[in-house]
């Protein structure tokens, strides 16, 4: 074996057990929000265990009302991660849509792309947050919101993709043979960015649950008594000058998890995607 090539197979698999790691957390923690049975609600409160720190009966501790920690961070991902799936999913459907749409070299298309240009240039983080209030805090704004943000990056990538693949030979060997333009598209033009979108998919899930957790830090999306990590994390950072450091470590620990778990899911997959077309240039 070529020692050119050692690094490289030694990327790949740190990157592959970063996929699987990512990915079985992420996993985890969505199945443990939904169906891990708790001793405590998260919303129960307990006035004779107010701002009690962790212990044998509270594992992370309980906030300033007597609601018990763990429950509600564990709860937590109940809601925020399919808020941010959900959001990605829609940015991700839209965004493909419009890329393939835009494709071409016509003047149409790029009139459309210096209009996405001049749409990311807006503070898009308060457009969000405007978009949320008028709708009285609707989660399902919270998605659109989060499409809005992150929809234009999809089309940016897949129309780069699709400019790069109309050259390819297979491309002008479909269309030869008859393909139609949509059938050129979904047939052979999208399966060969499936890795590329994959690994975009995970980039913008990590960007999605930032978002959620920036709106309900502020009080804006999920807001109490539903238990959120931003919304935990804000109550929790104004106790820590009394020295309730339990407040917000453990929300803070779960909302790193997850982000740093998208990442390592996105890094898995862009390595994957990349050796594709490495041993496909070879």
């Amino acid at each position: 074996m070529p020692a050119s090539r050692l690094p490289r197979i030694r990327l790949g698999r740190w990157s592959s057990a970063g996929l699987v790691v990512g990915a079985t957390i992420l996993i985890a923690l969505f199945l443990a929000g939904l169906f891990l049975p708790l001793r405590f609600g998260p919303t129960d409160l307990n006035v004779d265990a107010i701002s009690q720190p962790p212990d044998g009966t509270h594992w992370f501790g309980t906030d300033e009302v007597g609601q018990d920690l763990f429950a509600r961070t564990v709860r937590a991902a109940r809601t925020d991660l399919p808020l941010a799936l959900g959001g990605t999913a829609l940015a991700s459907v839209l965004g493909i849509a419009g890329g393939l749409a835009v494709s071409s070299r016509s003047r149409w298309s790029e009139r459309i792309m210096r209009g996405l240009d001049a749409f990311q240039s807006l503070p898009l983080l308060i457009l969000t947050i405007a978009l949320v209030v008028i709708a009285d805090n609707s989660l399902i704004m919270v998605a659109v919101a989060i499409a809005l943000v992150s929809g234009p990056f999809y089309i940016r990538i897949v129309r780069s993709q699709a400019i790069v693949l109309r050259e390819s030979r297979f491309i002008e060997a479909a269309v030869a043979s008859g393909a139609g333009t949509a059938r050129v598209m979904w047939k052979h033009m999208l399966p060969n960015m499936r890795s590329l979108i994959l690994a975009q998919t995970a980039l913008t899930g990590a960007v999605a649950l930032l978002v959620v957790a920036a709106l309900s830090f502020i009080g804006v999306g999920v807001v109490p008594p539903t238990p959120s990590w931003g919304a935990m994390i804000r109550i929790g950072s104004g106790q820590l000058v009394t020295g309730q450091w339990w407040a917000v470590l453990f929300p803070g620990l779960a909302l790193f998890a997850c982000i740093i778990s998208f990442n390592l899911v996105a890094d898995g997959l862009r390595d994957r995607a990349g050796r594709k077309r490495s041993a496909g240039a070879r």
